[in-house]
């Protein structure tokens, strides 16, 4: 049984420490996605603890990323050339010695890997390695087959280890639950309070919106495939993707597939979008769609959730976990049932109604304060004996 951060917080004070915590993160690996929205979210969240002395180490090309840094972060920006052998030397070798030096009671790294042999260190199990069975390409699965290989000799030496989803913890946990369930603990990501969607303009809308950057597993093509079995029957709609072209070969088959499909007009890719812009078409979308097919949490999902989408989802990876009962669930591999979901919820306004009341109350459950403070938690547990400082415990 994986350990739960449900249940009441309790303050406990433990004995008087003479120094705050040290708390070094790893940021290098937060370069895109999923990595950089959970290190900008927690971050101010955690800044102005009095008890924590926070160092975020970067690499010279993700300052922008990260830029302004909140009160409180101190950064270090390092620069050598970002090559994998160089990156991979300066994690492994360099960075430990670095930490250590500087007295850290705890290493985060916030990636499925780090430094293996560093001193208290903390992971966070987020890239599910199962996507290496939906390619056929060489350099894709060396890849996936590397970070599955970096992920478990980093959880072997890892002290603590954080998992974003029950799904997660199972998966990247590659078979062992039972030897690293006292060492993994599942803390969900967050979202920020969205104003609800305003129904009538929602009910108006001829969009169908998907986001996520591009990669294979977010499973676009099966998408596209459904939207075109909807068109036929729906010629006013339009399928909006938002998102980087991270992949860019599979992006690539996927505009090939809509021209072949006669769609380029009713499917459009939006590229990437500001934070607001995609908040605006949450709130004023028909439907939301997440046909991806591997997924440890899936952001986008309670960002809809949050602004009153209506969402139909895939029934795999951590998706039912994340949406439960707020969400209209297909078999990502069957194009059929994906357009008979969007059918069905595009022509029943009472489904979508009732579908965009249950996500904003599910959304609630998902806030970064709380992701915040619960990561702390780990990081703090990690830390002892050393640690001595005030926290919060369950």
């Amino acid at each position: 049984m994986w350990r739960s951060d449900a249940g009441a917080r309790t303050t406990v004070t433990v004995r008087e420490k003479s120094r705050k915590i040290r708390i070094v993160i790893n940021g290098i690996h937060a370069k895109s996605g999923g990595g950089v929205t959970y290190l900008r979210r927690i971050l101010p969240e955690i800044a102005d603890n009095p008890n924590l002395d926070l160092h975020l180490f970067l690499h010279r090309e993700q300052f922008n990323l990260f830029y302004p840094i909140p009160d409180g972060v101190k950064v270090t920006v390092f620069n050598f050339k970002p090559s994998f052998i160089s990156t991979l030397f300066w994690e492994q070798l360099s960075l430990p010695v670095i930490a250590n030096s500087m007295g850290a009671d705890v290493l985060f790294s916030p990636a499925n890997y780090g430094p293996v042999f560093a001193r208290n260190h903390v992971l966070l199990l987020r890239n599910a390695v199962s996507v290496i069975r939906l390619t056929n390409r060489l350099r894709p699965m060396l890849y996936w087959l590397a970070l599955s290989g970096a992920t478990i000799m980093s959880l072997l030496g890892a002290k603590r280890a954080i998992a974003v989803s029950k799904y997660a913890a199972r998966i990247l946990t590659f078979g062992l639950p039972s030897y690293f369930t006292r060492k993994v603990a599942v803390v969900y990501h967050g979202t920020q309070p969205i104003p609800a969607r305003d129904q009538d303009t929602a009910t108006d809308s001829n969009t169908i919106l998907a986001v996520s950057d591009i990669y294979i597993q977010k499973n676009y093509h099966t998408l596209i495939q459904a939207f075109a079995k909807v068109h036929e029957r729906h010629p006013e709609l339009v399928l909006k993707i938002v998102g980087r072209e991270i992949d860019s070969h599979y992006a690539a088959e996927c505009k090939a597939l809509v021209e072949k499909l006669g769609l380029g007009d009713r499917i459009l890719f939006m590229g990437h979008m500001e934070t607001a812009s995609v908040i605006e078409l949450y709130r004023n979308c028909l439907v939301f769609v997440f046909p991806s097919t591997v997924e440890t949490f899936g952001n986008p999902l309670v960002e809809a959730m949050a602004a009153g989408a209506p969402i139909a989802c895939s029934d795999t990876a951590a998706m039912p976990e994340v949406v439960e009962d707020a969400g209209l669930i297909f078999d990502p591999y069957d194009a059929d049932d994906i357009a008979a979901k969007l059918l069905k919820l595009i022509e029943d306004p009472s489904l979508r109604d009732g579908l965009t009341k249950r996500g904003i109350e599910r959304s609630k459950r998902f806030r970064w304060t709380e992701t915040a403070h619960k990561t702390l938690d780990v990081l703090y547990e990690a830390a002892e004996p050393v640690s001595a400082a005030p926290r919060q415990v369950r």
